[in-house]
């Protein structure tokens, strides 16, 4: 059996000032370095927040709330640590990651340059190729608060397959 999940995750951006100094931009699980950051209760790491809620809805799941909760509570911020229960479900159920696909908007910072890191640092967490990972970057035109800078978005659709329904994947 195959399925296929969508998620979606977006935070304000803020710049850097004397007073947030300790913030950085989480994205996919590396700190891309410029002035600024994201505004969030966790690092804010929104390309790993859509991946967690397209994970999720691919097992006919809810969002990441729905188990981040708790984690939050016990005082665990890094999103990384949020795909450890997801990637646990996907594999109680047989499920493997065929691919993801990642749509960022965002007007600031340009992060095209920083694709390749991040699709293997996202490569690495979850235990796959990075060629099993598609990310595109959109500067929004100025059409709506990512496209104008106030805030970055993610998309991101996932096909998982059991195990025995597809050939292993390389």
């Amino acid at each position: 059996m195959i399925r296929i999940g969508l998620g979606q995750d977006s935070h304000p951006l803020a710049k850097k000032d004397s007073t947030n100094k300790q913030k950085a931009l989480m994205l996919g699980g590396i700190e891309i370095e410029c002035g600024y950051y994201l505004k969030a209760d966790s690092d804010g790491d929104v390309i790993i927040h859509a991946i967690c809620n397209s994970l999720s809805t691919a097992i006919g799941e809810g969002s990441l709330d729905t188990w981040t909760g708790e984690m939050f509570r016990q005082g665990i911020t890094d999103s990384r640590e949020f795909l450890g229960p997801i990637t646990k479900k996907l594999k109680k159920q047989n499920y493997q990651i065929v691919n993801l696909s990642i749509m960022v908007e965002a007007a600031q910072p340009r992060l095209e340059k920083h694709r390749k890191i991040i699709t293997g640092s996202l490569a690495t967490l979850l235990n796959i190729n990075p060629n099993q990972i598609g990310m595109a970057f959109t500067s929004g035109e100025g059409l709506t608060s990512f496209g104008k800078g106030k805030a970055i978005q993610v998309f991101c659709t996932t096909l998982i397959a059991q195990k025995n329904f597809l050939p292993t994947i390389k």
